[in-house]
């Protein structure tokens, strides 16, 4: 055999090798294709998976003007579709991650080829339908080499499965709404709301360059931990994005120079607005989902089907009700701290030592730290001892949370110093609860102040008892009594002693009429009245209108002497606002499902409670405590009441508002309750505990202390004409046969003009 003929033997030798490596390693894939698609390397999708592979989807709380106030979510997530995502977003994601998107089936075999070749130097391979096959059936990518390119083969499967089913429209919305994008942002959606502030449809091409950008890795590209980082990748997007022009060189040059401009919204529970809503909502659905199942007999879940909760929360007032809270709050405990300062058993006042070491130790067994330690065994001594160990923590402040080394105890104590506060809105004739601010801060406070908590209610019970007089005597508000001591003897009403209540300050003397008597909250005068008509009949008309909590039938609830609820306080108060109809308070319009199907509808629930005539003059007589009497400080110019607690707050309403403060013993509690003929109003401000307040009347009182809150939050709502709070006067019955001109009343002019009723008829 000669060489040349050897040489030739040897050359096709190699080239039956060579072609034999390539045909086998062509049939090698294609039996992988074929074994994955027959799940040999575990199981594939299933037909129904395909068509909806999004499992976990947010249920989310819409705002009577579309605002999405909340979700209810294991992962924050609210798929949005093709039509709903900016343009920008899209060219940015396909120059970066897909050039080829639309070109190609689900596999770009140039792309992947290059990404072997160049070991990913120059990107990956994995198209964007490849990308979305792994977010949706096996997440993150295995070390191990054998079991990658098992699930690499999978996700080529997944990825023909996926375009053979999807349009690319659908693939790219689909990709969008799956991605993490940290923070809490599950989702395009969730990603926009929370960085910038906005919907998808409303983002920018810089904007939607950083989203993109955080989609290689969304843990090295954190826009709130690495800033400058970001940055960079950003501009990369908008490099490939005027590769692949989708912008002028000029708008990438621009654009790369700016800085990232984040509007940082988190959305976890105790973030963003109506977080006390929220939390008591929450609760409502857990209810509403076990009496309302599904077609198929199981239970919705709140946290994965979807659900769209329709409340008639607007998210405008709820927003400037936060503001004007805050605003407030801040500034009284300023002026609160600087007084305990002088205190010596701070932050308490009316106890003595061993009082307040009773009262901290209760704190400490109700905290978390108690009762897990007391679970795992440990003694009480233990316990105890615990509580004086320094230790890092985060504690609230006004300006933000304060990092700090502090004890338990003194932590216990520090929040006891905190005053709290709360505020509900109602529109009366609909009775839509439009504004809920249950406290200062959900993280640190969560005991709701509008629907957990009661109070002593002090002066603003006694509209109920000035109600109950004119309803039943028709007694008008030029009626006079005289402002002279009274004593109910105990054996009238079966009361363990007399009754003789006092005015504030002692101060007595001549007559006044009922509009003169409530503007000034004299507490004789109100102490006649529940004598002439009975406890029994002020009662009754307390839960006519709206008052669900028990109350006892003795006198001195005319003082308010009975706990009470901000929101059974301020949907009675709408009751007279909305000419005697008593509407039950709605926080719900309907819940739909994740397709739009309306699940339910509410409807509101009412009654007439008074009549029209008796609403409309205690209307009246409201409208003097904030034209003359204790709720005149709506109309100043924002003087420097209580050592600066109200400087630069200029009220200088001069519309009609309707209105009662309300002051309960050593100043534990201050009230405001507020109505203009569309919108009523109560605040309420004071410490966890009784004993927590202001050691006088003049800053401790409820004008000073939440009267202020509502100013602050009308001023806001003037400003904004959209939302049409009223300036109008209250609308006056067509029929009006109760005098309530003083310049014209005749007669009635002392007690003995009624006769009081000892036996009334119920």
């Amino acid at each position: 055999m000669t060489k040349s003929k050897q040489n030739n033997d040897q050359f096709l030798k190699y080239i039956k090798w060579f072609w034999m490596t390539i045909f086998g390693g062509i049939l090698f894939i294609i039996l992988l294709f074929l074994l994955a698609s027959f799940g040999a390397f575990g199981p594939l999708p299933s037909f129904e998976e395909l068509e909806s592979p999004e499992k976990s989807t947010a249920s989310e709380v819409i705002s009577i003007d579309g605002k999405t106030l909340g979700k209810y979510a294991y992962e924050n997530r609210t798929p949005v579709k093709y039509k709903d995502i900016s343009e920008n977003l899209i060219n940015a994601l396909i120059a970066t991650e897909d050039e080829r998107f639309y070109d190609h089936s689900g596999i770009d075999f140039r792309s992947s080829i290059r990404a072997v070749v160049m070991l990913g130097s120059e990107g990956g391979g994995s198209t964007i339908t490849q990308q979305l096959a792994k977010l949706l059936f096996h997440g993150e990518g295995s070390r191990n080499i054998v079991e990658r390119v098992l699930q690499k083969v999978k996700e080529y499967v997944i990825a023909i499965q996926l375009e053979r089913q999807y349009t690319k429209q659908e693939i790219l919305t689909m990709y969008l709404n799956k991605y993490d994008f940290l923070n809490l942002a599950v989702g395009i959606r969730s990603a926009s709301r929370i960085y910038f502030g906005k919907e998808p449809i409303e983002l920018s091409v810089k904007e939607s360059a950083m989203l993109v950008g955080m989609l290689k890795n969304a843990s090295f590209y954190n826009p709130l931990r690495f800033e400058e980082r970001v940055k960079n990748r950003r501009n990369t997007v908008l490099g490939q994005m005027y590769k692949n022009d989708f912008i002028s060189k000029i708008e990438r040059d621009s654009l790369q120079k700016t800085p990232l401009n984040l509007n940082v919204n988190k959305e976890g529970h105790s973030d963003g607005t109506a977080t006390y809503f929220r939390e008591f909502l929450r609760d409502f659905m857990k209810g509403w989902i076990q009496n309302n199942p599904k077609a198929d007999g199981t239970e919705y879940n709140l946290y994965r089907d979807g659900l769209k909760i329709y409340v008639t929360i607007d998210s405008r007032m709820q927003k400037y009700a936060e503001e004007a809270m805050k605003e407030h709050m801040t500034n009284l405990q300023r002026v609160f701290n600087k007084e305990q300062k002088r205190n010596k058993t701070a932050p308490f006042y009316d106890l003595d030592k061993d009082q307040v070491a009773s009262t901290m130790e209760q704190a400490m067994k109700r905290s978390n730290r108690w009762i897990r330690m007391k679970s795992n065994g440990a003694s009480e001594k233990e316990i105890k001892a615990s509580f004086d160990e320094k230790t890092n923590m985060s504690v609230f402040s006004y300006k933000g949370d304060i990092d700090t080394i502090m004890s338990p105890y003194d932590s216990i104590k520090y929040y006891k110093q905190i005053l709290r506060s709360g505020l509900i809105s109602i529109e009366p004739q609909t009775a839509h609860i439009k504004a809920w601010v249950g406290g200062i801060n959900y993280k640190h406070f969560q005991y709701d102040a509008v629907k957990q908590q009661k109070r002593q209610v002090g002066s603003t019970f006694k509209p109920f008892v000035y109600a109950a007089a004119i309803n039943q005597l028709k007694l008008s508000p030029c009626y006079k009594l005289p402002n002279t001591p009274y004593t109910i003897p105990k054996e009238k009403y079966d009361m363990p002693q007399d009754w003789t209540p006092k005015n504030s300050g002692n101060e007595y003397g001549g007559e006044l009429t009922l509009k003169q008597a409530l503007a000034g909250s004299v507490n004789v005068i109100t102490a006649k009245l529940i004598d002439m008509v009975h406890p029994k009949t002020v009662v009754n008309l307390a839960h006519n209108v709206g008052i669900e909590s028990e109350i006892p039938e003795v006198p001195s609830i005319a003082l308010g002497s009975v706990d009470l609820s901000l929101y059974e306080m301020v949907g009675a108060y709408s009751t007279f606002a909305n000419k005697g109809l008593r509407v039950e308070p709605m926080m719900l319009l309907k819940i739909e499902d994740k397709n739009g199907t309306v699940l339910e509808q509410f409807m509101p629930n009412s009654k007439e409670a008074i009549s029209e005539e008796s609403a409309f003059v205690i209307i009246n007589l409201l409208e003097g405590v904030t034209e003359s009497g204790s709720g005149i400080r709506l109309r100043t110019s924002g003087a420097n009441y209580a050592d600066d607690i109200v400087t630069g707050y200029p009220y200088q309403f001069t519309n009609p508002i309707a209105g009662k403060t309300g002051t309960t013993q050593n100043q534990s509690d201050g009230w405001f309750m507020g109505i203009v003929p569309n919108l009523a109003t109560g605040v309420w401000v004071g410490g966890e505990d009784r004993a927590i307040h202001f050691a006088g009347i003049s800053k401790g009182q409820g004008a000073t202390m939440a009267l202020p809150i509502w100013g602050l939050y009308y001023k806001k709502l003037y400003a904004e004409p959209t939302l049409n709070v009223s300036k109008e006067a209250f609308e006056r019955p067509e029929e009006l046969t109760i005098e309530i001109d003083c310049r014209k009343h005749k007669g009635d002019s002392d007690a003995a003009d009624i006769k009081i009723n000892e036996d009334p008829e119920f």
